[in-house]
C-alpha cells in the first residue's frame, strides 16, 4: 500500500480534523454505490480506509510515524537489540528470516513463526498457553494458547433513509481488502458503530482470532425527510382551499405518497401523525411520519380571494 499520508492527500504535521475531513472527501467520492460504472472505484475506496485506519488513529499514527508499523499497519522486523541470551552471548538483532528457515528445515509442526518467535524467547510452557511454571494465562492482547488476536479494522458505510426503511443488503469492501455483504440492522442511526466479529486483520499466527470490523454508519441527508430516532418529519404543501375546506392530501413517504384526510380550517403549522409510515424499530415494529403543513397561496393574483380578504379586514377595523 502507498503512504498513508499520499492516499488522503495531507501533510505529515496534518491535524486529526484535517485527517478526517481528507478521508471523509475521498470516501464519498470513491463510494463504490455512488461509482457502479467504475470497477476501480472500490480499490480506491478500500485504499482511502486503508490509510485512514492508521492516520485516524492516534496511536497507530505514531507507530507508522516512528517506522514502527507499516502502510498497511504491520509491525516492521526491526530486530531486539542488544538482546542476550542465545548461545551465551550477545546477539545484534533478532534473525526472524533465520527462525523461518530453520522452522522448515526441522519439519516441525504446529503454529506459525509469529508462535516459535515466543516459543524461543520464553520456552515451551508459553505455547501451551502458559506464562512461566503453572500454567498461568498471558495478559494484553494474547489469546489462550499463546496466541495472538488479530488487529480490528474501522469502515464507514453510507446510507440513505430509503436504504434505512428497507433493511437493504449493501456490498461493502473492508481496509482488508475483503468484500461482504451488510443488512443494515433495524434502529441504526447516524455514528452508530456496529461490530462485524471475524472480519478483521488476520492473527499473527494460525490459532489466533482474527480481529473485527468496526462500521460506522452514516445516515446521507435527505432532500425532503428528516430522522428522529425511529420517526421521520416533513412538511406538506396545502392549497388555501383544501386548507379552508377540508379534504383528501397526497402526503409523501420513503415508500411512495399516500393519501391523508385533512379536517376543514387547518392552519399552516400544524403536525399529523401517520402511524407506520417511519423507519424499522429494533422490535420489528415502526416509527411514525410527522407532516407539518404549509399552506400555499395561489401563484397568481385572484380577485375572489382578494374581495373575500379585503372583506374580512373591513369587518375586523368595525
Amino acid at each position: 500500500m502507498r503512504n498513508p499520508y499520499d492516499v488522503l492527500g495531507v501533510p505529515k504535521g496534518a491535524s486529526e480534523a484535517d485527517i478526517k475531513r481528507a478521508y471523509r472527501k475521498l470516501a464519498k467520492a470513491h463510494h463504490p454505490d455512488r461509482n457502479k460504472d467504475d470497477a476501480r472505484a472500490k480499490d480506491r475506496f478500500a485504499e482511502a480506509n486503508s490509510a485512514y485506519e492508521i492516520l485516524g488513529d492516534p496511536a497507530k499514527r505514531a507507530q507508522f510515524d516512528r517506522g514502527e508499523i507499516d502502510a498497511d499497519g504491520k509491525p516492521r522486523a526491526t530486530g531486539f537489540e542488544g538482546f542476550s541470551g542465545f548461545g551465551g552471548g550477545r546477539a545484534n538483532s533478532f534473525d526472524f528470516e533465520g527462525m523461518a528457515r530453520s522452522r522448515a528445515a526441522g519439519g516441525g509442526g504446529g503454529g506459525g513463526i509469529g508462535e516459535d518467535i515466543f516459543s524461543h524467547l520464553f520456552g515451551e510452557a508459553f505455547r501451551a498457553g502458559g506464562a512461566g511454571p503453572g500454567g498461568a494465562g498471558g495478559a494484553g492482547g494474547f489469546q489462550r494458547g499463546g496466541t495472538v488476536r488479530g488487529d480490528d479494522v474501522q469502515a464507514e458505510l453510507s446510507v440513505t433513509l430509503e436504504q434505512v426503511g428497507s433493511e437493504e443488503k449493501l456490498r461493502l469492501g473492508l481496509p482488508t481488502g475483503r468484500e461482504v455483504d451488510v443488512v443494515i440492522p433495524r434502529g441504526v442511526v447516524d455514528g452508530q458503530t456496529i461490530r462485524l466479529r471475524g472480519l478483521g486483520h488476520p492473527a499473527a499466527n494460525l490459532r489466533g482470532e482474527p480481529g473485527d470490523a468496526l462500521l460506522t454508519i452514516r445516515v446521507l441527508p435527505h432532500a425532503r425527510f428528516k430522522q428522529e430516532g425511529a420517526d421521520l418529519r416533513t412538511t406538506v404543501d396545502v392549497p388555501l382551499e383544501d386548507a379552508v375546506l377540508g379534504g383528501a392530501i397526497r402526503v409523501p413517504t420513503l415508500t411512495g405518497a399516500v393519501e391523508m384526510r385533512m379536517p376543514p380550517m387547518t392552519s399552516s403549522g400544524r403536525t399529523f401523525r401517520l402511524r407506520g409510515k417511519g423507519l424499522p424499530k429494533k422490535d420489528g415494529s415502526r416509527g411514525d411520519l410527522l407532516a407539518t403543513t404549509a399552506i400555499v397561496l395561489p401563484g397568481s393574483a385572484d380577485p375572489a380571494l382578494t374581495e373575500y380578504a379585503q372583506s374580512r379586514r373591513g369587518a375586523k377595523a368595525e
